[in-house]
């Protein structure tokens, strides 16, 4: 009888070792077959994709040389006063397109010892 128990052991042990083998052969090949698709996935969008732009085609510098960027003030738009809620469609304009520029260029500056955007305005840590 213990002959025949260890027999048994020995088989079960050898189907766990199939099972894992087995498992790890089609890890394998889903692996493998992965690789594969996206090989061929990436040449085919390759050979149909679009072409690169000729020099001919490339973007050029305006004739006035490059853009610049246009510094100025400008006057806030007033919010309209009303009793109800406002809606973002009852608004004028996004951002600067309803604003119209300033009379005065200045930039506004703050005062010495004026609060500024941050804290009381106090002589902070010296």
């Amino acid at each position: 009888m213990t002959n025949t128990s260890w027999m048994e052991t020995a088989d079960l042990a050898a189907s766990r070792g199939a099972v894992g083998a087995g498992l790890a052969v089609a890890a394998v090949v889903v692996v493998a077959l992965l690789i594969g698709m996206f090989g061929l996935g990436s040449r085919k969008v390759r050979k149909s994709g679009t072409r690169r732009p000729t020099p001919e085609e490339q973007p050029r510098m305006p004739e006035g040389g490059p853009v610049r960027e246009v510094r100025e003030q400008r006057e806030p738009d007033e919010v309209p006063r009303s009793d109800e809620r406002l809606t973002p469609h009852e608004l004028k304009g996004h951002g600067n397109a309803g604003s119209r520029t300033s009379a005065s260029q200045e930039r506004p500056r703050w005062d010495e010892g004026g609060s500024g955007s941050f804290g009381s305005g106090g002589p902070g840590r010296s």
